[in-house]
């Protein structure tokens, strides 16, 4: 819940990543199904409305990622959870896509 919330949870750091300038990676293994925590809140009165966490600024994009996000509507926030078991020092990942909201 949010009045629980931490920027990253103690299981992550961020650190240099081979896939793009800064990531996310996993300082212990950390289970199939984990709740990683919340990755966006939703706000109308910010850019796409939502505020993005540390975990959304920099989690990066693969086509074959460890994570999925999970909304919960009656909270407004943005879960991200573990996909498959992640090995320490993975990083961890997400695939999504890009977009511009004003086209």
């Amino acid at each position: 819940s949010l009045d629980s919330y931490r920027p990253l949870p103690n299981s992550l750091t961020i650190k240099l990543s081979t896939i793009d300038g800064l990531g996310l990676f996993a300082l212990n293994c950390i289970d199939k199904n984990t709740n990683l925590g919340v990755f966006h809140i939703k706000d109308e009165r910010f850019v796409n409305g939502v505020i993005r966490t540390p975990l959304a600024g920099f989690v990066n994009h693969s086509d074959n990622p460890n994570t999925y996000k999970i909304e919960n509507k009656n909270e407004g926030v943005v879960y991200l959870y573990a996909l498959k078991d992640i090995k320490e020092n993975d990083e961890i990942t997400l695939k999504y896509t890009l977009y511009d909201p004003s086209i």
